[in-house]
């Protein structure tokens, strides 16, 4: 009797232990963002094909954009033939609409603008057929979230961008999350050709998916898009010429002698540190988070970037 209540003893005292060891577990603080991607490996990261690297210069700094070829294969080629014949240097940012999107392009284009001054697109197309899905393709990478979405069967990322998918009807598209780049257009879906585009910098305008090409996303300099300050006319257009924010230049990392680019790396979306991201999104805990949220939607995770680590 002596031994089997020694028995017993024991075999609580080890669940106590592991119910211990299971708690102070739980009650790690969750690595944190940084944490997470110092340990990241370098295979992790991703160089983005030059050939889809824009450089937009304002007065207040850079920014970088990636483009989708992808997902709007046909926009793609479209801008960067207007950005080789220099179409987007000297023309501005012409409208700010708060909790919306920041759009650059010719002012004259425009409700107000003199049609007769417009800048010509030389080569690049006019018009565009509508690229707003695509076929889901098995060979593209794919990351889904776990947790469901409102505008669509299901939410993940390829290639570094937030995509939706619905199965059933065998489509994929790029969601309007912050810092995407969508292309402009007029009420007939054809008439998108790049020459105008938009950065969200608002709530995710997810109403906008599957209504617009979506051609790219901001990789730097959001900030400088984000801050401007916002038209005071219906749909954010400036009321004044000298409230527009010039573009100096629009360039194409191609273009650039490979010594001179800005060397910028992405963290893979299918890598064990983006899925580190995802769960510590999802379950972190911390002294200051106590109760996890437990879920994470698509346009609430974002991608990181980098500047690439000199060679020694």
């Amino acid at each position: 009797m002596l031994r089997r209540h020694l028995i017993v003893a024991l075999a609580l005292t080890s669940s106590l232990l592991a119910l211990s060891a299971l708690a102070a577990e739980q009650d790690k603080p969750t690595p944190t963002a940084k944490e997470i991607l110092a340990r990241s490996t370098p295979a992790e990261w991703r160089t983005p094909d030059p050939q889809n690297l824009l450089f937009m210069q304002l007065p207040t700094g850079r920014v970088v954009i990636e483009l989708a070829p992808d997902f709007t294969p046909l926009h793609a080629a479209n801008i960067r033939t207007l950005v080789r014949q220099h179409y987007f240097d000297g023309l501005a940012i012409i409208r700010v609409q708060d909790n919306f999107v920041t759009q650059w392009g010719d002012p004259n284009d425009d409700d107000n603008g003199d049609k007769s001054k417009l800048r010509s697109l030389g080569k690049a197309s006019k018009t565009l057929p509508p690229e707003f899905t695509r076929a889901i393709d098995a060979k593209l990478p794919w990351t889904p979230l776990p947790d469901g979405d409102v505008y669509a069967p299901e939410v993940g990322f390829s290639e570094g961008f937030p995509v939706a998918r619905d199965p059933a009807a065998g489509q994929e598209w790029l969601a309007h999350c912050y810092g995407m780049v969508g292309v402009a257009r007029d009420v007939a879906p054809e008439t998108g050709s790049g020459s105008s585009l938009y950065a969200v910098i608002g709530q995710a305008p997810r109403r906008l998916d599957r209504n617009l090409a979506v051609a790219g996303r901001v990789l730097e300099g959001m900030p400088l898009l984000s801050g401007l300050p916002r038209g005071a006319e219906p749909m954010g257009f400036y009321t004044k010429p000298a409230q527009r924010t010039t573009i100096e230049s629009v360039q194409l990392a191609a273009d650039i002698p490979a010594k001179e680019r800005p060397a910028i790396e992405v963290l893979r979306t299918d890598s064990a540190s983006f899925a580190a991201l995802v769960e510590a999104k999802r379950n972190g805990r911390n002294a200051f988070y106590a109760r996890p949220a437990g879920k994470v939607d698509l346009c609430s995770m974002d991608v990181p970037v980098r500047e690439a680590k000199p060679a020694h």
